[in-house]
């Protein structure tokens, strides 16, 4: 009797051993950061913000605040920052995986953490694929992913502007061009010439650099308020716009916040008593990726404008 009551104890003391020293199945290594535990993860089909910090019991809002709300790709890793410390185990573990890598190109190993010395002092270059949705533009493409309109044409070998849903595009992120080398005193000049009126017009529109595709940049400012349907798929950011043509993706940025997102246009806004006013109706995913805390919120938006009236 005796010796199976102690074989008993040496099964359960020996399961709950492996399961607190178990790592976490979605987790892929981790980090230090000042003493810190950071969770590397790599994003499946169905993670998002929300999923993740449910996952790790980490607040969303922590999390995308340490990735500065970056958009979620299958297959790239993204960092989830905890309150647990950082042990030994876990740096063994961080050793054993990439710090980082691309979704399309397999990288070897990574023996030193990811702030390394960068190799020179312009903005890191990724190369990926994205899958078009329906009613994108190079332009929209262009904007999402910090790049420009020529090098997608250029690293696609594209003889058309014209996008089909479902085409797979490279995209390189970070090669957007430079705004026009000026020096610093003459631009500060020219905008405190500028009249406060223009400045501060909610509808002020400013032409892009010229360039063959006749797009235009449009700049909106004003109040949005966000709708809840139970009938939209809540992991969909959709928005209703006054003029802006179906299909066209708009940038909004909260300035409380200073969060960005970007949604797909779908309709056109039915003035009511909520949406009196507004310039912008948005899905709750959207409202929650910009941090609104009120059902009315002032925004900023951008768009790509195939004229400029």
């Amino acid at each position: 009797m005796n010796f199976k009551l102690l074989l008993s104890i040496t099964f359960l003391v020996t399961l709950s051993a492996y399961s607190f020293a178990s790592p976490l199945l979605d987790s892929v290594g981790f980090e230090n950061l000042n003493g810190k535990k950071v969770i590397l993860h790599k994003l499946d089909p169905k993670d998002n913000y929300y999923s993740i910090g449910r996952r790790y019991n980490v607040k969303p809002a922590a999390i995308i605040e340490f990735n500065n709300n970056a958009p979620l790709k299958i297959g790239v890793i993204i960092k989830v920052p905890t309150d647990q410390p950082f042990t030994t185990t876990s740096t063994a573990q961080t050793q054993q995986q990439p710090v980082y890598q691309a979704p399309v190109s397999q990288q070897p190993p990574v023996q030193k953490p990811a702030p390394s010395t960068p190799v020179n002092n312009g903005p890191t270059i990724i190369t990926q694929e994205y899958k078009v949705s329906a009613g994108e533009t190079l332009f929209s493409i262009a904007k999402r992913f910090d790049s420009t309109v020529d090098d997608i044409t250029s690293i696609n070998g594209l003889t058309s502007t014209n996008l089909t849903a479902g085409q797979i595009l490279k995209v390189r992120s970070g090669v957007a061009t430079p705004p026009p080398a000026a020096p610093p005193a003459r631009v500060a000049a020219k905008r405190d010439s500028t009249s406060p009126s223009f400045l501060d017009s909610a509808n002020y529109e400013r032409r892009l650099s010229a360039n063959k595709y006749g797009l235009f940049e449009k700049n909106e400012k004003g109040v949005a308020t966000w709708i809840e349907d139970t009938s939209i798929d809540p992991n969909k950011k959709l928005v209703l716009h006054r003029t802006a043509p179906i299909g066209t993706v708009i940038k909004i940025t909260n300035p409380m916040t200073n969060r960005t997102t970007f949604a797909k246009v779908v309709g056109r806004i039915n003035d009511n008593e909520s949406t009196k006013d507004c310039i912008l109706v948005m899905t709750k995913n959207v409202a929650e990726s910009i941090g609104a805390l009120d059902k009315r919120i002032h925004v900023n938006i951008s768009y790509g404008s195939p004229t400029n009236e």
